[in-house]
């Protein structure tokens, strides 16, 4: 896995929407089964992770069920709800070299005017919150001294944190660090608060 790859040309997700590009920006949610299926996979492997304990059934079933639940979340948004709901969408590709290089790629032009602001709030929401709530999880496992969870839950991690991590590249630019992004965002925020300071003396 070498460093990132951004493909500069502005690259159609699905064809069906440049006719759709023409239209204002509108805060409603235009793909509602996307955003559904965005948050019902991941919201159920949290419900069933959660129920699991209490219920009691086969520790096999439950563990089967979640990581079923995971995967469909992992696929269903890495290749459907990215590119729909807030037109980011990421990759890997080897080349004829064999060398494996990560492509990140956000919608450009006309495409951007059709993404809801509703439909990237519960993106945006989803893809953070959860991975949240699994790293909360691993802890949890941790202290309570059930190990036998702990592999589920680092998965539950692995999965979302990857989405989260991939999206966010696909946010900030591929070939951008988000070291460098981040020293630049509280570089600019130490710079706000200490000029008012200055401006005060």
């Amino acid at each position: 896995m070498l460093a990132g790859d951004t493909n500069d040309e502005d690259v159609s997700l699905f064809d069906a929407e440049e006719d759709a590009g023409k239209r204002s920006k509108k805060t409603g949610i235009k793909h509602p089964v996307a955003s559904f299926f965005h948050l019902f996979f991941r919201v159920c492997a949290i419900i069933a992770y959660l129920l699991c304990e209490f219920v009691g059934g086969s520790f096999i079933a439950c563990m089967v069920t979640i990581i079923l639940l995971l995967s469909c979340d992992f696929w269903t948004v890495k290749n459907i709800t990215g590119r729909l709901m807030v037109g980011l969408r990421w990759w890997n590709q080897v080349d004829d070299d064999g060398r494996s290089h990560w492509v990140y790629e956000s919608r450009k032009g006309t495409g951007k005017q059709q993404m809801s602001d509703s439909e990237s709030r519960i993106f945006w929401l989803g893809l953070i919150i959860c991975p949240i709530l699994w790293v909360i999880f691993v802890f949890s496992t941790l202290f309570s001294l059930k190990i036998k969870w702990l592999p589920l839950v680092i998965m539950g991690v692995v999965l979302q944190g990857a989405n989260l991590y991939g999206y966010v590249k696909c946010k900030v630019g591929g070939k951008t660090s988000l070291k460098n992004v981040a020293t630049n965002y509280f570089g600019r925020q130490f710079l706000k608060q200490a000029l008012p300071k200055e401006e005060e003396s």
